[in-house]
């Protein structure tokens, strides 16, 4: 029982196989948009919360920290920070204005970026907008 391979065989099995593929693709892509959570657009992003961007960027803040799991891991998540200090941007305020801590030679510390009531006011509505993101549990702990 001799079969040959075929023109005719080698083209439906690349015909066959690519519909297949392009079908899965489709499938896959739908299934993936309904498992999607829908947007919530009552965040506003207001001036402040721009600023507070600019600002961010501007101090190279990712150079340093995560946000929403981008960035260096060389300091915490900042996604949750406003949780983890009780929802308070005053307390935000504080220890940007309290950096740095010196007094234990060889440890990391956060500069001190000399930030204006108005520049910390807006980094505070930054990472305040930040938290309300859903990021569908991340990061796993209220840590970072």
């Amino acid at each position: 029982m001799k079969e040959a391979f075929t023109k005719s065989m080698a083209r439906n099995i690349y015909y066959g196989g690519s519909l297949f593929f392009v079908l899965l693709f489709i499938g896959l892509t739908v299934d993936t948009h309904r498992k999607l959570p829908k947007s919530d657009n009552s965040q506003a992003i207001t001036e402040s919360v721009a600023h507070g961007k600019r600002l961010w960027e501007e101090n190279n803040c990712i150079g340093c920290h995560t946000l929403l799991g981008e960035g260096a891991y060389f300091a915490p998540e900042l996604g949750n920070v406003y949780e983890r200090y009780g929802n308070s941007k005053e307390a935000i305020k504080a220890f940007i204005k309290s950096r740095p801590v010196n007094g234990i030679p060889g440890r990391r510390s956060m500069p001190q970026f000399n930030l204006t009531e108005e520049e910390l006011d807006a980094i505070a509505d930054f990472l305040e907008y930040t938290n309300g993101i859903d990021t569908q549990d991340w990061p796993p702990n209220i840590q970072g």
